[in-house]
């Protein structure tokens, strides 16, 4: 099993989520993050007002809001998870995101005491 974690711009959660749900995927984790890549947070990633104080330098902000998704997936369905995502998010512009994936070891459903993958179906 692997966890796919997903740094994704707010607005693409939506489709997102759609999209993991036709796969099968409809259980995930979303979170609200500040954070930004090696560009130093553009200005034009975001379409929002940006209060004064903010900015570091004219036209960089300090951090970006995105949204950090985790989803837990078997082995084989990694490569169609991971092109899905990047369909749904790919820009080609900066803030596109990241997405990680990572081994996990266990998994434990607390209401059955399920464990492996018969804890993710």
């Amino acid at each position: 099993m692997k966890e796919i974690i997903a740094i994704i711009r707010p607005k693409k959660v939506g489709a997102t989520k759609d999209a993991l749900d036709k796969l099968g995927y409809p259980a995930m984790t979303a979170i609200p993050v500040l954070g930004r890549g090696k560009q130093r947070g553009l200005i034009g990633e975001i379409n929002m007002e940006i209060r004064p104080g903010i900015l570091e330098q004219p036209r960089v902000m300090k951090y970006i809001p995105k949204r950090q998704l985790s989803i837990v997936v078997k082995d084989e369905d990694v490569d169609q998870i991971l092109s899905t995502i990047v369909a749904i998010n790919q820009t080609s512009e900066i803030g596109d995101g990241k997405i990680f994936v990572c081994p996990i070891d266990n998994i434990v459903r607390v209401r059955t005491d399920e464990e492996g993958e018969a804890a993710i179906i």
